[in-house]
């Protein structure tokens, strides 16, 4: 899928992670190899390494080859890789308007946005998946008929903390278990990866958007989804973070609650991701006098 930006410039994926998934997904030394990368065992030893003082040579290369503005983010000796990746941005650098109305992306990331209806598969990342596959719920699922499914997907070199979107109070928290996979769109050539990650999802009574459905969802090696534990949540409040692994946010709304920007939805329509940054503007609160 193609990433453009708000003015519809083209974004340029990075080619070296998806020239090695094809060659894994490709052949079947590929996916034999892969059937060991994504086995519990070895993502765990993945986790140990990431989360230990050996895995900081590879900070600095990685900062150079992606980019990564290292002045937004709070200055500090990162003890391992993932203590980089999980690294905090510095206040004020994800701005966003406490205006009721207006709806704010819960995370850096590239935007896809679709209609739910009866026969609603959405093509994330390029497999058909069913709400019913990702929630696990039929029932909950049907709640959502004729709503919206808001789908942020995180690449490795995005800023890995998400916030929510609204104020509201948490009814529910659930955690699905899965095997972890990759993150990167050109794996679901081969296997359907939200069935098999594991995920989290949380349940809330917003103030401006009715009840929500706020899912994140782990990937291959670590992928570990950390939420802190909160009953009542507030617009812009960090709700969590990823650990390494890029990974994806995804949030549903019942009918008749938002307006989703048209330069989105026309993208979507159009088979381009969207990038937009934690706190943008992305839509606004439903009314029937705007609609």
């Amino acid at each position: 899928m193609i990433v453009v930006d708000r003015l519809g410039n083209v974004i340029t994926n990075g080619e070296k992670q998806n020239n090695l998934l094809e060659k894994l997904y490709g052949t079947v030394i590929g996916r034999c190899v892969l059937k060991i990368l994504v086995c519990r065992f070895v993502s765990n030893i993945g986790g140990w390494y990431m989360n230990s003082s050996l895995s900081k040579h590879m900070i600095k290369s990685f900062i150079e080859e992606n980019k990564i503005d290292m002045s937004q983010y709070i200055d500090k000796k990162f003890t391992s890789y993932n203590d980089f990746f999980t690294r905090k941005i510095i206040e004020g650098k994800r701005p966003f308007l406490v205006n009721d109305n207006v709806l704010i992306s819960p995370a850096d990331s590239k935007l896809s946005c679709y209609r739910i209806d009866d026969d609603s598969c959405f093509l994330i990342k390029n497999t058909l998946y069913s709400l019913s596959d990702l929630l696990n719920n039929d029932i909950l699922a049907k709640e959502y008929l004729n709503g919206y499914c808001l789908i942020f997907r995180l690449s490795v070199d995005d800023y890995h903390r998400y916030s929510y979107i609204d104020d509201g109070k948490i009814i529910e928290s659930k955690y699905i278990p899965g095997e972890f996979h990759t993150v990167n769109p050109i794996a679901n050539d081969y296997y359907p990866i939200y069935k098999r990650n594991s995920r989290n999802y949380t349940i809330i009574e917003s103030k401006n958007f009715g009840k929500l459905i706020q899912m994140e969802v782990g990937a291959m090696m670590v992928g570990k989804i950390v939420n802190y534990d909160k009953k009542y949540c507030h617009k812009g409040e960090e709700k969590g973070y990823f650990e390494f692994g890029g990974s994806t946010v995804i949030i549903l709304f019942k009918d008749n609650q938002v307006i989703i920007d048209d330069d989105i939805i026309k993208n979507t329509n159009e088979d381009k991701e969207t990038v937009v940054k934690l706190g943008e503007t992305i839509g606004k609160k439903y009314s029937r006098e705007v609609k």
